[in-house]
């Protein structure tokens, strides 16, 4: 313990010997009559180490307190304990501290999951001729992000366009198994936090701007200013371009973290609700929880939809984004046949 803390701890004794000399004459310490200056050094000591005990305990108490509420124990459960972050290996460098949590374990087992579903299916050297179930999703894939890729992007060559196909069909098999995989019971939502989402766009960000100078140099620049602006207005529209162009890396992230978390919010706040009425012995509370009950197994239905959903929103916007960077302000003509 430092001084300062010592002479906080010693003026709250001295105003404490104070008080029940004056205002408690029955029960006085022993020490109430007298003085402050010369009641012994050890004896104040020992009055010191019995604040501090008193202190830690409580808040001991308290810290346990607050892990209960956060674990559902000795309160309601919020429909926000499934979004929450626990350690499951730790691990400390020096100064720095790592830790194997519950998302890294859900995002190498999406991860991991396609990978060995890719190598079982393509093992044999490219699979069946007549493929089965499993060969189709993966072809389904493939053939689904290839065809995006080639609708998107313009102005280049099939074999040009082959050099961002790996990257945007990996990020998309990612979120979709992320997606796909929080909607089990008893798993986690990888995309249902911002940080994730968020350094999963700025990088696409960042990897997007890197071909943008690459392919344009630095008149990639004049992304920033449209042809035919009037000089005056120049610096104010770029200004504006600028902070369109990297909240866009922002609105990847958030709409992703967002839909995800309301969504499963909304289907945990129900489900609590139908089963808190379940659980009444009440033929009537029995019979009024079928409403919530098959709104839950609508959410749920729509919550699947809005997990391939937002995969594609996101892998449809990283391609639109690439085709700005390499074309800059060419118009490119989308035809959508009913």
């Amino acid at each position: 313990m430092n001084q300062s803390k010592q002479m906080k701890l010693f003026h709250r004794l001295k105003n404490c010997f104070r008080r029940s000399k004056e205002e408690d004459k029955e029960k006085r310490s022993p020490y109430a009559n007298e003085d402050v200056a010369k009641v012994p050094k050890i004896k104040m000591m020992e009055r010191i180490a019995e604040v501090v005990k008193a202190a830690q305990s409580e808040k001991e108490e308290k810290k346990g307190r607050d892990e209960g509420s956060s674990t559902g124990e000795g309160g309601p459960k919020s429909p926000l304990d499934q979004f929450a972050i626990h350690p499951l290996i730790d691990m400390k460098i020096g100064d720095l501290y790592f830790s194997f949590t519950n998302p890294s374990l859900f995002m190498l087992l999406s991860l991991s999951l396609f990978l060995v579903l890719v190598h079982f299916v393509t093992k044999k050297g490219g699979g069946n001729l007549v493929p089965n179930a499993w060969q189709s999703l993966v072809e389904l894939l493939y053939d689904f992000v290839l065809n995006l890729v080639n609708e998107q992007i313009g102005g280049l060559s099939g074999n040009v366009k082959q050099k961002f196909f790996p990257c945007i069909l990996v990020t998309f098999t990612f979120l979709l198994f992320c997606n796909l995989q929080g909607m089990i019971p008893y798993s986690f939502t990888v995309t249902s936090h911002f940080i994730i989402t968020l350094g999963l766009s700025f990088s696409i960000f960042i990897g997007i701007t890197i071909v943008g100078f690459e392919r344009n140099g630095l008149h990639f620049l004049s992304f920033l200013l449209p042809a035919g602006v009037p000089l005056p207005l120049a610096p104010f529209l770029v200004l504006l371009e600028l902070i369109s162009y990297c909240f866009r890396a922002l609105s990847l992230g958030i709409r992703l973290f967002a839909n995800m978390m309301a969504g499963h919010s909304l289907v945990k706040i129900l489900s609590g609700f139908a089963w808190t009425m379940l659980c009444m012995n009440d033929l009537l509370y029995f019979i009024g929880a079928l409403g919530p009950f098959f709104i839950v197994l609508a959410l749920t239905g729509l919550e699947l939809g809005v997990a391939i959903l937002q995969a594609y929103v996101f892998t449809i916007l990283i391609c639109i984004y690439l085709n700005d960077a390499i074309n800059l302000h060419q118009t490119v003509l989308l035809f959508i046949y009913n």
